[in-house]
C-alpha cells in the first residue's frame, strides 16, 4: 500500500510539474475558439481606445494573425507593467504593447520574431534648450513606468520620473515637472501631434529596439505557428499595409 501511494503521489507531483512549466499551446486556444491577448491601450498607434473598443497597428496585426490560426481575439485591457507578468502567468495567451525583446525579458517568457524595428524619441517643450541626446545630462526624463525607456534611462543615470500611463508622462513634460520626455517614436509623433504646437520630437533617437508579441514560456509550439503567420502576413505585404493605413512608415526587422 505504501508503494502504491508512495507511485501516485509521485505522478501527481509530475503532472503538476509539467502543468506548471509548460506555457499555452496552439491545440488548448484553438479548441476554445479564441486568443485572449492582455495590452495596455495608451500606445498609439499601434493600440488605443476609440469609444471603448481596443484598436490600433497590432490589434490588426492579431486579428489577421488569429484568423490564420482559425480562432478569434479577445482583448484585455490593463496597465502595461502587468501586460507581461500575466502573459507569464498563464493568464492570458499573448502579450502586446510595443513589447521590446530584451535578455532579461528573454529569461521569463518567449517571443516571436519581430516584426519591427522602433527607436526611442526624445520629446521636448518646443522652446526648450535641448536639442539632442548629449543635452539630457542632468536633466529630468519621463517615461512610462516597466518599459525599455525606463530601464534605458535608470541604467545610465538620468533622473527618471516614471508613470503608469504615456498620457502622464506626456502631462509631466508639459507642466514643467521633467525636462524631456522618452517614448517609443512612433507614439512620441501621435501624442505630441494632439499637444497642439507645445512641443516636438528631437531628430536623434535614444535607443533603437525591435518589437515582438509575447508569450509565457515554453510555448514553443504556439509561438512557431504565429511566427509562421506573422511571417507570412511580413511576405505578403499585409503588415506594411496596416502601418501604412495608420500612416506610420514600416521599418521591417
Amino acid at each position: 500500500m505504501k508503494k502504491i501511494i508512495s507511485i501516485v503521489l509521485c505522478l501527481a507531483m509530475l503532472m503538476l510539474l509539467c502543468a506548471c512549466s509548460g506555457g499555452n499551446s496552439l491545440s488548448a486556444i484553438q479548441k476554445k475558439g479564441k486568443m485572449t491577448v492582455a495590452t495596455s491601450p495608451d500606445f498609439p498607434p499601434f493600440e488605443s481606445l476609440e469609444g471603448g473598443k481596443i484598436v490600433g497597428i497590432e490589434v490588426d496585426i492579431m486579428d489577421l494573425v488569429a484568423e490564420k490560426l482559425g480562432v478569434e481575439t479577445e482583448f484585455v485591457q490593463m496597465d502595461f507593467e502587468s501586460v507581461l507578468p500575466g502573459v507569464q502567468a498563464g493568464k492570458f495567451d499573448v502579450g502586446m504593447s510595443g513589447i521590446t525583446v530584451t535578455e532579461d525579458r528573454q529569461k521569463n517568457a518567449d517571443f516571436t520574431t519581430p516584426y519591427f524595428m522602433a527607436s526611442q524619441a526624445i520629446v521636448v517643450l518646443v522652446d526648450s534648450p535641448i536639442t539632442c541626446k548629449a543635452d539630457l545630462e542632468g536633466k529630468k526624463i519621463s517615461v512610462q513606468t516597466g518599459t525599455t525607456a525606463e530601464e534605458y534611462c535608470m541604467a545610465n543615470g538620468y533622473e527618471v520620473l516614471a508613470y503608469q500611463a504615456n498620457n502622464d508622462a506626456s502631462s509631466a513634460l508639459t507642466t514643467g515637472k521633467v525636462d524631456a520626455w522618452v517614448v517609443d517614436n512612433e507614439v512620441a509623433v501621435a501624442l505630441v501631434a494632439e499637444l497642439g504646437g507645445q512641443a516636438k520630437v528631437l531628430d536623434e533617437a535614444m535607443t533603437q529596439e525591435p518589437y515582438a508579441f509575447a508569450f509565457a514560456k515554453g510555448s514553443g509550439e504556439l509561438v512557431e505557428a504565429f511566427n509562421s503567420a506573422l511571417s507570412e502576413l511580413i511576405a505578403d505585404g499585409s503588415v506594411e499595409a496596416i502601418f501604412e493605413n495608420y500612416g506610420v512608415p514600416y521599418v521591417g526587422p
